[in-house]
């Protein structure tokens, strides 16, 4: 049972509701994690306009998922881990990357060194190695995908811990990665 409950859309505040019935416009549903946000639609609108704001990146769909299910993997979110399975797959990606994503593994080099940060990152708490930053470059990010690889890092931890503390309840098919993070 979730420590934070979800809010039901008809019950929530204003601005919430609003958000909300947004968000189920453009799915087709309002996910629990986003029901749980609404407990402060200040929290709420911060998500979606920092998830809006990545959405128009030169970082690709496909770059921004594997990021999102490497984070989940590494910090073993199985409500992001769930969640971005769906995603993922409607990105392009096929099952068997969503896997090795999950476990911070890619099948091409460029996406192996985004990989790689990522775990280097997770890992040392952000406290990286020139090195590890110049590996991007090697794999030919420019500074602006740089940047745009952390905020993305930075908003899948958010919704890492979040859903941890929160123990969001999975309203999407569930991967578990318990096997991942054991890895």
């Amino acid at each position: 049972m979730a420590r934070i409950p979800t809010i039901d859309v008809e019950k929530a505040d204003p601005k919430a509701k609003e958000l909300m019935e947004g968000i189920n416009k453009k799915l087709g549903t309002v996910p629990n994690i986003f029901k749980t946000f609404a407990h402060s639609p200040a929290v709420l609108e911060a998500y979606l306009n920092f998830s809006g704001a990545l959405a128009g990146t030169k970082l690709s769909a496909k770059h921004r998922e594997q990021i999102a299910l490497a984070m989940a993997g590494k910090n073993t979110c199985d409500y992001c881990a769930s969640a971005h399975t769906v995603l993922g797959a409607k990105a392009g990606l096929e099952e068997a990357e969503i896997k090795q994503n999950l476990e911070a593994k890619a099948s091409d080099a460029k996406s192996q060194a985004i990989l790689d940060f990522v775990a280097h990152v997770v890992e040392k708490r952000g406290k990286v190695s020139d090195a590890e930053v110049e590996a991007l470059r090697k794999a030919g990010l420019g500074e602006d995908e740089i940047v745009e690889v952390v905020a993305t890092i930075s908003l899948n931890m958010f919704t890492n811990y979040f859903n941890h503390i929160a123990d969001t309840e999975i309203d999407f098919p569930v991967v578990r990665t318990e096997k991942v993070a054991a890895k």
